[in-house]
């Protein structure tokens, strides 16, 4: 990546890693999913690029929103430290060489670029000698204080939007993903095109000398911007009817729908793994999994689920994300249980779920929604008396709320959650005695694959008297084959 003298004269800044793009009327797609272009913003190879991460610390004022209720407003702060760590990981999640990270107190945001002219300048200073050739700002940042800070430090400038939107083009797979991320950044770039080009205006209106100037190539590129954006719609829409299509045949064949939500690096895809036996990407690294996946399940007495882990969530995730994932989080919103998992070995654990349970109020499951299980991953890292407290505060809890502590990773605390799911999919135990026929022993295999603690005594006339163990709703299906078999025998 090459330094530019002026990167402010350009509309979009010559770099690799464009968060922005100049439009043509050549742009075309590739089976409506990727921009055909001499400039593809998720392919780039970044792995030598040297980058700064800054995160601004403003007065916790500016992070309140105008007009939000007391009771909406955040319980919990994430600490400085934290926060830096994160953007730090998000940054290595695209294989950036990383040179430094720092916080920078802000007393107050400047509209021209944020920070203070002071700061400004001294990271332009460390910019030139540590030869760096990409800032990330942790902050959302507007399309004038970008230009702005491009100019003063003449390096390429992205904002956590714009980071978290190259990790997600990175690690979208399927068409559904792509044109997802396609749309949230197509969306991102309508605010950035920030220069008119007033030498490259079409016709002038009108006639004679009195016209005004015709469209300017901001216009143009607005207007293009805006016909990819509906385009890329119509093609989510078809993938949103074919999602409720596999929805409705899911329904045909009653199996229970059990969606993995958290915190991004919570532990989710692990988790799904380890029950499901699939093999998702799980590494420990911020956004590891995307596209949302789902694999059948066998309960402990047979009942089969759906388990779907879905893409993880994270502090200020901008609206226009959220909108643009809409088709994948409604696997979330259709869940029969929604299983919440926290990583507990994070200091900012609580902070992380309250992000989580933001999130899921915007698309309509509100905190203390009975389908909501939490789960207290990675109790292996903690030590033995953190151990025991997390299970004395589960063990204390109503059954109906009570959260489960496990680790994914080894295991611990996956059958209690196994009976946990099957008890609130399937319902309590029951204990079934029945005497069967010799022409009703073809239940006995569907007795054993559903029940547990079997007692089988063979009695002189032939018949069998078993006891058995079963939910409640299994006990139920049972019966209903049971008055079947009688019939025609």
């Amino acid at each position: 990546m090459k330094k530019r003298n002026d990167p402010a004269d350009d509309l979009v800044p010559e770099t690799d890693m464009a968060d922005t793009y100049e439009l043509s009327e050549d742009d075309n797609y590739d089976d409506g999913a990727r921009l055909k272009s001499s400039r593809k913003p998720f392919t780039t190879k970044v792995e030598e690029t040297r980058a700064f991460v800054v995160v601004p610390i403003l007065p916790e004022r500016y992070a309140l929103v105008v007009d939000q209720d007391e009771s909406e407003r955040p319980k919990y702060r994430r600490s400085d430290e934290a926060r830096l760590e994160e953007a730090a990981g998000l940054a290595r999640a695209i294989d950036l060489n990383i040179i430094d990270s720092f916080l920078v107190q802000t007393s107050q945001p400047r509209p021209a670029t944020l920070l203070g002219t002071g700061k400004v300048e001294d990271i332009a200073d460390r910019i030139e000698r540590e030869e760096i050739e990409l800032v990330i700002v942790d902050h959302p940042l507007t399309p004038v204080q970008q230009r702005n800070l491009e100019r003063e430090w003449k390096v390429k400038v992205i904002d956590r939007t714009g980071l978290i939107l190259e990790i997600f083009g990175r690690r979208a797979q399927t068409r559904e993903g792509s044109l997802q991320v396609e749309l949230a950044h197509l969306n991102y770039q309508k605010g950035r095109l920030v220069r008119s080009w007033t030498h490259l205006e079409r016709q002038r209106g009108g006639g004679g000398f009195m016209g005004g100037p015709g469209e300017t190539q901001i216009e143009a590129d607005r207007r293009m911007l805006q016909e990819k954006i509906l385009r890329i719609k119509r093609e989510l829409d078809t993938v949103v009817r074919t999602r409720q299509l596999h929805r409705q045949k899911r329904r045909k064949v009653p199996h229970p729908v059990i969606a993995l939500v958290g915190y991004t690096n919570a532990g989710k895809s692990t988790l799904f793994n380890r029950l499901t036996g699939a093999d998702v990407l799980a590494e420990d690294m911020l956004f590891a999994t995307l596209d949302p996946t789902l694999r059948r399940l066998r309960l402990p007495h047979g009942d089969m689920i759906i388990l779907s882990d879905t893409v993880g969530f994270i502090s200020n995730l901008p609206h226009h994300l959220v909108a643009a994932f809409k088709a994948t989080l409604e696997e979330v919103v259709e869940a029969d249980l929604i299983l919440h998992v926290r990583d507990m070995s994070d200091p900012d654990n609580a902070a992380q779920a309250e992000d989580v349970e933001t999130i899921l109020s915007g698309l309509g499951i509100k905190k203390g929604d009975e389908r909501v299980i939490e789960l207290w991953n990675k109790i292996d890292r903690l030590s033995e008396p953190m151990q025991d407290s997390a299970e004395n505060l589960s063990s204390g809890s109503h059954e109906d709320v009570r959260p489960i502590p496990l680790s994914a990773l080894t295991g611990q605390g996956t059958r209690e959650l196994l009976a946990l799911i099957e008890s609130r999919i399937s319902g309590a135990m029951e204990k079934v005695q029945v005497s069967l026929q010799p022409h009703q022993f073809s239940l006995i295999d569907w007795i054993y694959r559903h029940g547990s603690n079997v007692r089988r005594q063979d009695e002189e006339d032939g018949s069998v008297i078993i006891d058995v163990d079963m939910t409640a709703g299994s006990a139920q299906k049972f019966r209903d084959k049971y008055a079947s078999v009688s019939k025609r025998g």
